[in-house]
């Protein structure tokens, strides 16, 4: 869908399909303003993978060494000069109040025959990134900043304008209903924690240490970057590492690594181990928990987590339960150590912390009403990525015009 172009400006009609550098729908259209000392300035910069903009805290004039900022207005396309290699460029929202970036955020005002919209959805498709990506390259595969004649350069298809209208119509259906189904998903959420919050409170009968509950608490081996393989082979353990556990609570295998030389005492996951975050930089990861899928068993943790082997299965499935809970979670991030950059969870405290432990039959029945709301998010979850998959397709498809378009059946 995309290619280059190093002269002047090419242009062949395919249909009603303009195959164009992105100089006939963009003008660079940068506003420089001078940094006053005395005024404050919103600023923004731009996200990776076409994720939109990142909202800054507010900038002091009189904090900046910048003498000049780029005036970031809405409805403008804008990309990162140094990021542009990550795909770090988006549509700016169309109610976006007056920001500003740094002059590594070049802008462009769309033309008449470019939509907004469009050319949003156009930020978030892996042949923009990939064209991105190609200009940016220097010598000895070093990056370089991508300048705005290198964006315009770049070849796209292009449809007409009321294509590119009747694509965000469907495009926008599909993301009110990932919507609509990411605000179902959070509201079952917050059911469960209400109820993992009532399930939690002191029972009746007492508490136990979690230590007494767990045959082994400890974390993972240390190992460096370096040893690490993306692909099996003899002798490698199988490592699960923080990135493959998720701040929603799930369990991410698209991306396990391989580690060789590890310790012959080193703990494995098995079938009654939960996985806990142990440091971590942002506070709220510390203490998260997490149930091993069956695909990882004997597989070793990072020294960033710890293995918790319950004694059985039941009582690993009740400490899934009350470690998740806000309540004992806010504990646990309170309880790490260290002040600045990294905190710490201790084996140590972890042991003592105290577990509400109502009879076998009350557990059983908490256990079973969690999984209940746990396994509706989950479908939510699933049908979620579903929909992601089928617009990501469908999209790519109308772009790359493998999906036909009748004209007579949109009116153009």
């Amino acid at each position: 869908m995309s290619e280059l172009t190093s002269g002047a400006p090419a242009f062949a009609a395919q249909g009603d399909w303009a195959r164009a550098p992105l100089s006939r729908f963009l003008s660079l259209n940068v506003e420089v303003v001078d940094v006053d000392p005395e005024k404050t300035y919103p600023t923004v910069g731009v996200l990776n993978r076409g994720r939109g903009l990142l909202y800054r805290e507010p900038m002091a004039g009189s904090a900046t060494a910048y003498k000049q900022l780029n005036r970031i207005g809405p409805d403008v396309l804008v990309y990162s000069r140094l990021k542009a290699f990550e795909g770090a460029i988006t549509v700016t929202p169309n109610d976006l109040p007056e920001s500003f970036a740094s002059q590594e955020f070049p802008t462009f005002a769309l033309t008449s025959g470019a939509d907004a919209n469009f050319f949003r959805i156009l930020t978030t498709m892996q042949n923009m990134w990939d064209a991105l990506q190609e200009v940016s390259k220097g010598m000895g595969g070093r990056r370089e900043r991508v300048k705005p004649a290198d964006l315009l350069n770049i070849v796209m298809d292009i449809p007409p304008l009321p294509i590119q209208r009747w694509i965000v119509k469907i495009v926008r259906a599909v993301d009110e209903q990932i919507a609509a189904l990411d605000n179902e998903a959070e509201a079952a959420m917050r059911v469960r924690d209400g109820l993992l919050g009532e399930f939690t409170a002191v029972a009746p009968s007492g508490t136990k240490p979690l230590g007494a509950l767990c045959a082994a608490i400890g974390s993972g081996p240390s190992w460096a970057a370096k040893d690490e393989s993306s692909v099996p082979s003899e002798g490698a353990w199988t490592v699960v590492k923080i990135t493959n556990t998720k701040p929603n609570g799930s369990f991410d295998l698209s991306e396990l690594a391989y580690v060789k030389g590890l310790p012959a005492r080193t703990r494995v996951i098995g079938p009654t181990t939960l996985v806990m975050i142990r440091t971590n930089g942002n506070r709220t990861r510390i203490g998260n928990v997490y149930l091993p899928p069956e695909e990882v068993y004997g597989a070793a943790v990072s020294a960033f987590q710890f293995i918790l082997d319950a004694t059985d299965v039941q009582t690993r499935d009740y400490l899934y339960l009350v470690l998740r809970s806000p309540r004992v979670q806010n504990k646990m991030s309170g309880a790490a150590s260290g002040s600045t950059g990294l905190g710490n969870l201790a084996a140590r405290w972890l042991k003592t912390l105290n577990i509400p432990w109502p009879d076998a039959e009350v557990r059983k029945v908490q256990v079973e009403t969690v999984k209940a709301v746990d396994a509706k998010i989950a479908a939510i979850r699933a049908e979620v990525d579903c929909l992601r998959s089928v617009r990501g397709a469908l999209l790519s498809g109308i772009l790359n015009r493998t999906i036909d378009i009748e004209p007579a059946e949109l009116g153009v």
